[in-house]
């Protein structure tokens, strides 16, 4: 049976709206602003119509349709967009992995929804967005474009994306070196455990590509509250460890921030902006940290 398309939930796609993407020439250019991709009103070649949402301005609503159909539709302008937007998910097996409080919320789901959040907001600004799913069997492509059947297609294709595998190997990976142009913005989704996808992202940047990178993590990585004898496993190798929680959790918690440390300082040498995101926050944090002027949401 076919999964349904995916969706972002009402109060995260509210939240949205008061964001904007940019890259890093915006600022330089302009200050904190965003850059001019879709810009609304009179002069500007009308693009589609779409339903209304609440929180959309009431001047926007074609009132003739609304008299012909009894329903309430705003337009949508636009003009052509400066960047592309690509958003770059590890679906490796280790995306896999989730909390055994919430077994059903993975890496690899929050993965999948952040990255249409990401495509929404492209969407709203008028920007091209495409997506390469990263794992050993190969890359799965898609190529930017802008509209509502790009994020229609990407909502039907997240939700047949699995985590299996290793991360690509070099020679996988070259593709994207031809594909993501020197002006694109770059989202990279990740748990940040593979050298190659650092390794990957660090030539991005230096190729002058701008680069954003998620660590997505468990709240048990984040937490480790195991308490008693258990089996650790690695996804992707393997390899067990077998011992009393309590006992590890000390060790645990501080080589992990050591590890987490090291990897920021790694990033912020690239100049590759940089977030993490538990699986217990909420989905769009790390777009507010990235493009939002106020407190993150919890």
């Amino acid at each position: 049976m076919a999964r349904p398309p995916l969706t972002i939930p009402p109060e995260v796609r509210s939240r949205l709206k008061r964001l904007a993407l940019r890259t890093r020439r915006d600022m330089g250019d302009r200050g904190f602003g965003m850059h001019h991709s879709r810009n609304k009103g009179a002069g500007l070649e009308f693009a589609q119509y779409r339903a209304y949402e609440p929180g959309d301005e009431p001047r926007r609503i074609d009132w003739k349709l609304f008299a012909r159909s009894d329903k309430f539709f705003v337009r949508e302008a636009e003009e052509e967009s400066p960047i592309a937007v690509w958003l770059l998910i590890d679906a490796s097996a280790s995306m896999g992995q989730a909390d055994r409080a919430r077994p059903d919320w993975s890496r690899m789901d929050a993965a999948r929804l952040l990255a249409l959040c990401t495509a929404q907001l492209a969407l709203m600004q008028g920007d091209r967005f495409g997506w390469i799913a990263l794992h050993g069997h190969g890359l799965v492509v898609a190529d930017p474009h802008r509209g509502r059947a790009q994020f229609e297609r990407m909502q039907i294709e997240l939700m047949r994306l699995e985590s299996a595998g290793t991360f690509p190997d070099p020679a996988t990976l070259a593709p994207l070196w031809e594909r993501i142009g020197p002006n694109d913005l770059v989202l990279f989704l990740s748990d940040c455990f593979d050298e190659g996808g650092i390794a990957m992202i660090e030539r991005l940047a230096k190729a002058g590509r701008e680069v954003l990178a998620v660590q997505l993590l468990t709240v048990e990585e984040r937490d480790f509250p195991f308490d008693g004898g258990y089996r650790f496993r690695e996804q992707e190798s393997g390899a067990a460890l077998v011992g009393d929680g309590k006992a590890l959790r000390d060790s645990f918690l501080a080589r992990f921030a050591e590890a987490r440390a090291a990897l920021a300082e790694r990033l912020d040498a690239a100049s590759i902006r940089h977030t993490a995101y538990v699986l217990d926050e909420a989905i769009d944090r790390p777009l507010h940290v990235f493009f939002g002027r106020g407190a993150p949401p919890a």
